[in-house]
């Protein structure tokens, strides 16, 4: 009798755990491997993105951002290294940008392409560079000018890049900035702004 029940208590124990396992690996779910934007700011943001993949370059945007929040804009494993961001301070004015020029327009859009924008009958704007270190996710973090940590020097003029090309001089920039940052550890903040060489 006490061999029987051990075993009893053995096997109820093994089936106990086994679905205790499998409930643990069925609620389980995987690392988020998406593209998000953060507004860390006290405004609504309109934010646009653009990215090389297999089929050429890609402009999307209006993602509404109300103050403090984030939003993942592009789902799924980042397929490039390089991603590039626009966004409009819509309550304080300004923008974060910087010198690879791309299509936009004003309403939602996906574009595909970044040359002859005016001629297409789409705005030209310039998006800043995020080096995604080629990381399966990525965050990029928007804040204030006064929230800004120190930034590093921009590259040099005779570093090579994989940006779009740059058209005319940009313009003066807004006091919002961007301090881009993986989901668990940040390389660091970079500068806003794209190299502008492709």
């Amino acid at each position: 009798m006490r061999q029987g029940t051990f075993t009893g208590k053995v096997a109820g124990a093994l089936v106990s755990g086994a679905l205790a396992a499998f409930a643990i690996m069925a609620c389980a779910s995987p690392a988020a491997a998406d593209f998000r934007l953060c507004n860390n700011t006290a405004s609504r943001v309109g934010v646009a993105v653009g990215y090389k993949d297999a089929d050429g370059w890609t402009t999307e945007g209006w993602w509404n951002l109300p103050a403090r929040t984030c939003e993942t804009v592009l789902k799924g494993n980042l397929v490039a290294r390089y991603y590039y961001v626009y966004a409009i301070d819509y309550d304080r004015g300004g923008e974060w940008m910087g010198q690879a020029y791309m299509c936009t327009r004003d309403k939602e859009f996906t574009i595909r392409g970044i040359g002859d924008c005016l001629a297409r009958g789409y705005d030209r704007s310039g998006f800043f560079e995020v080096d995604t270190g080629e990381q399966r996710a990525w965050t990029v973090q928007l804040t204030e000018a006064s929230e800004q940590p120190a930034q590093k020097p921009p590259p040099s003029a005779n570093q090579t890049s994989r940006s779009p090309p740059a058209g005319a001089p940009p313009t003066a920039a807004a006091p919002p900035t961007v301090a881009p940052a993986a989901p668990l550890a940040a390389p660091g903040p970079t500068t806003p702004g794209a190299r502008p060489t492709q």
